[in-house]
């Protein structure tokens, strides 16, 4: 004989914080191993003594980490690849766009540079932005996803801030708009 809780209907649901979806991706994220990227630039909460707000970004570049502030003294911190010799910058902006997939125009200067490059490429998991994109002010600079995840680390990039896919994609889901964002 069965009980009246034993007779209920069961009923699963997954833990919080967990989205369940039975939508299709448009592209299927590319998992990258940890073992292409340092064990010093994997994702992971640290102490981080700040006056900037919770939810701010801070990317310290030549430390070669990206910030997300949680308050209370504490940070998210993301492994990234930076601006080679020549194409650094530093300044407060906001996050203006966020897109997922984004396609890739190389700016005129990027071209004069490397003419062997596409004029534009679709978004995609061959697309050098990677799986998302937040693009900072009225520049021509992002943070965004990478199909090189050697380059973590690194000083390799035209400008823009580089992070893993899976990072770039855990980042793009607590950023909003007009996130501020302060490259040092």
């Amino acid at each position: 004989m069965m009980t009246p809780a034993l007779a209920q209907a069961w009923r699963f649901a997954p833990p919080p914080g967990i989205t369940m979806t039975t939508g299709k991706p448009k592209h299927a994220l590319m998992l990258q191993g940890n073992s292409q990227v340092h064990p010093m630039f994997l994702r992971q909460v640290v102490q981080y003594p700040t006056n900037e707000r919770s939810g701010t970004i801070v990317i310290d570049t030549r430390a070669h980490f990206l910030f997300f502030v949680l308050g209370d003294g504490r940070a998210l911190r993301y492994g990234i690849g930076v601006a080679k010799s020549g194409f650094e910058w530093s300044g407060t902006h906001q996050v203006t766009r966020k897109a997922e997939w984004p396609g890739w125009t190389p700016p005129p200067e990027m071209l004069r540079r490397r003419p062997e490059l596409p004029r534009f490429m679709e978004g995609g998991p061959n697309n050098p932005l990677g799986a998302r994109a937040l693009y900072i002010g009225s520049t021509l600079y992002r943070i965004h996803g990478t199909t090189e995840p050697w380059s973590i680390g690194q000083n390799v990039s035209s400008g823009c801030i580089r992070m893993t896919n899976a990072d770039v994609v855990d980042l793009y889901e607590r950023v909003k708009l007009y996130t501020k964002v302060v490259v040092l």
